[in-house]
């Protein structure tokens, strides 16, 4: 019989239970803005392993139009309490990935000057939303279409229909 408490596992299931999920693991040294991930952040960056990872370094991954945005909220997290997540597209080898960067914000959950968290690559959920949207906004378009040729139609009936002739009565 497995002994199926947490606390007992080993660090090495916990590392196979965290590589079969996808999770990258990410610690963020508050002070000097450094970053130190596991070997599946750097593959989910596309980055060569070292010490420390600048959040410039990791920048020049980020999509354009979401820079802003990721730093924002990378500085932001230390006021919010409990947890919290952004996703945010990185560009790889000249594809796009879509990433979430999930944490603990609030300046109590940093431990010895790191805050920590993971990332983990929603790429294929974004894009079944992605299609979702497409696929309701093409729905949208098409019942509008046939409803305005409903209404077409019971116009043209109606204009038609000519008022039933009265007549004299004498």
């Amino acid at each position: 019989m497995t002994n199926s408490n947490p606390l007992s596992w080993s660090a090495d299931s916990l590392r196979l239970a965290i590589s079969a999920a996808g999770v990258a693991l990410w610690s963020w040294n508050v002070t000097n803005d450094h970053f130190s991930m596991d070997g599946n952040g750097f593959a989910l960056w596309n980055l060569p392993q070292s010490e420390t990872v600048t959040f410039e370094d990791l920048s020049a991954h980020i999509h354009p139009s979401d820079r802003e945005r990721v730093r924002s909220a990378f500085v932001a997290t230390r006021a919010i309490v409990g947890a919290y997540e952004i996703d945010f597209r990185i560009v790889v080898a000249g594809e796009i990935r879509w990433i979430s960067a999930r944490g603990i914000g609030d300046d109590t959950a940093v431990h010895m000057g790191l805050a920590y968290g993971i990332f983990l690559d929603v790429t294929g959920r974004k894009q079944a939303e992605e299609g979702h949207e497409l696929l309701a906004g093409e729905m949208s378009h098409r019942v509008k279409n046939l409803l305005a040729i409903a209404m077409g139609l019971t116009q043209l009936t109606s204009r038609r229909r000519r008022p039933p002739r009265r007549w004299p009565l004498s």
